[in-house]
């Protein structure tokens, strides 16, 4: 089993995959790039067989809404943990190809993309199934496809390993598993006490200032806390939707069992209209609360404005990506229906 895991961790492996892709390195790339890592800087970080043991010291609205939800924020803030903890290093390059240079500081055991493909789509198709009429064999199809792509996609760009991205399915595949049962309750509980949306707030920017530390920086915290505060903004979105009875209630009684519309070309102009006006609300929104928060901490914690490297500090990163991206998940589940609903679009 060992040999196995050494195997399915090599990074010839993914090497070969890109060959076969079509994917070769550049004349001059070989001797300028290693990636493994964070920890590369001092010593190559340790193989499969030399890996540091795991401790804690590591560097409602829409019926099935808050489950399309709970379950990815909580996939992906154990992968990212994950993969602070580990400290499993990204394939080597050479012989490895790296496409994308924001994360390689990051570590790559488990393949977070993987995890959120994985736990989207089939969160997604658990949650359609007992309420829209199609074949349940293509739905499958699909999720099976959706997440397949996704995971070459991180072979292919040269960011993972092949047991990375197993890591990742495997993992997701448990926790959708164990917290399936819990579906119904966490549907719930948008309406179960006054407090929830305190909660919801709270408890996700708690995980985030207290994420594991690192030997060095790496965008995998800020990314994060940007997952959790989107989820905890869209959750409170819900909220306040059925709270306030915002959003319309269905006559019938749930679950109810409904054909997917044939696709006509109104409903894509309408589509395409609402995607439009959304986006950029949602975008004047993150634009203007990003700054407004950054302009509070820096006074609070007498930072120079504009300081790039006083954004990865603990006490600004955290509150002005939680406060920021909480926003735009409030606006995109209240605001944006809202401006919809003043504009006829729905």
């Amino acid at each position: 089993m060992a040999e196995l895991l050494r195997s399915l961790q090599d990074s010839q492996l993914v090497a070969r995959f890109q060959r076969r892709c079509g994917l070769f390195p550049a004349p001059d790339e070989g001797s300028r790039e290693n990636g493994a890592g964070p920890a590369e800087g001092a010593a190559r970080a340790p193989g499969l067989g030399q890996l540091p043991a795991a401790n804690g010291k590591g560097g409602g609205g829409p019926a099935n809404g808050l489950r399309r939800v709970a379950a990815p924020q909580l996939v992906m803030y154990i992968g990212q943990v994950a993969k602070d903890i580990l400290k499993w290093p990204r394939p080597l390059s050479p012989p490895v190809v790296k496409l994308e240079k924001r994360v390689i500081d990051e570590y790559g055991m488990p393949s977070t993309h993987a995890m959120a493909a994985t736990v989207i789509s089939f969160t997604l198709l658990l949650s359609t199934m007992d309420r829209y009429q199609y074949p349940f064999a293509l739905g499958l199809l699909m999720a099976v496809v959706f997440s397949t792509l996704v995971c070459l996609s991180r072979l292919y760009t040269g960011m993972h390993t092949v047991l990375d991205v197993l890591g990742g399915i495997l993992v997701t595949a448990v926790l959708i598993v164990l917290t399936y049962p819990a579906w119904t309750l966490i549907d719930r509980l948008d309406s179960a006490s006054p407090l929830f949306p305190v909660c919801v707030i709270v408890v996700p920017f708690l995980l985030c200032y207290n994420y594991p530390v690192s030997d060095c920086y790496s965008p995998t915290r800020a990314d994060t806390t940007t997952i959790l505060a989107a989820g905890a903004g869209v959750t409170l979105g819900f909220w306040i939707n059925h709270f306030f009875q915002l959003a319309s209630v269905p006559t019938e009684a749930l679950p109810v069992i409904q054909n997917i519309p044939p696709l006509t070309t109104n409903m894509l102009v309408l589509g395409l209209t609402k995607f439009a006006v959304g986006i950029v609300l949602i975008l004047l929104v993150r634009q203007l609360v990003q700054n407004l928060s950054l302009q509070v901490l820096y006074s609070c914690f007498k930072v120079v404005t504009r300081n790039k490297e006083a954004r990865r500090r603990l006490e600004i990163e955290v509150p002005y990506k939680f406060v920021t991206y909480t926003s735009v998940g409030l606006c995109a589940t209240t605001f944006v229906p809202m401006l919809h609903r003043f504009l006829g679009l729905l």
